[in-house]
């Protein structure tokens, strides 16, 4: 019996797979439970629809993504905080810190898709990776000084 995975399901196949299954196992498990259904022409017709429909979402946000990851590029940010010996900074920079400083410059990114595996701690130029889309990862510049503090 042939049916098409309407959601991933263990050991058997991920969503929108055409598989072959048992005839009972198909009848009584999969169908009922809304898991599959079964792999008519008509059925088989939607699912090639939907996979076209699919490829072009991802294709176009793909292309989104990468007209941010260019922008992120041509986008340095230069960041003041106070620094003590050997230029460490008194605290840190964050993931936070990055995006509020391209929300300034006017990119929205989110917080959790900055890849900072740790804060920033040292005066100087950084890469940031920013996780914009599965396959597309932007890199956006940080420039780091030291605040000059006024002497009275």
């Amino acid at each position: 019996m042939k049916v098409i995975l309407r959601e991933d399901v263990d050991n058997l196949g991920k969503g929108g797979e055409l598989v072959e299954v048992r005839p009972g196992y198909g009848r009584n498990f999969l169908i009922p439970r809304g898991l599959a259904v079964l792999a008519n022409a008509k059925n088989v017709r939607e699912l090639e629809h939907q996979k076209k429909v699919a490829e072009a979402k991802a294709a176009k946000l793909k292309q989104s993504a990468e007209a941010v990851a260019k922008r992120l590029a041509e986008t340095p940010i230069s960041l003041t905080r106070k620094v003590g010996e050997q230029d460490k900074l008194y605290g840190s920079v964050t993931a936070l810190d990055v995006v509020e400083a391209l929300a300034a410059r006017g990119l929205q990114i989110d917080r959790r898709s900055v890849d900072l595996a740790e804060p920033l701690k040292t005066v100087g130029d950084h890469e940031v990776p920013v996780k914009l889309h599965r396959e597309v990862i932007g890199k956006v510049k940080v420039k780091i000084e030291a605040e000059v503090e006024a002497k009275a």
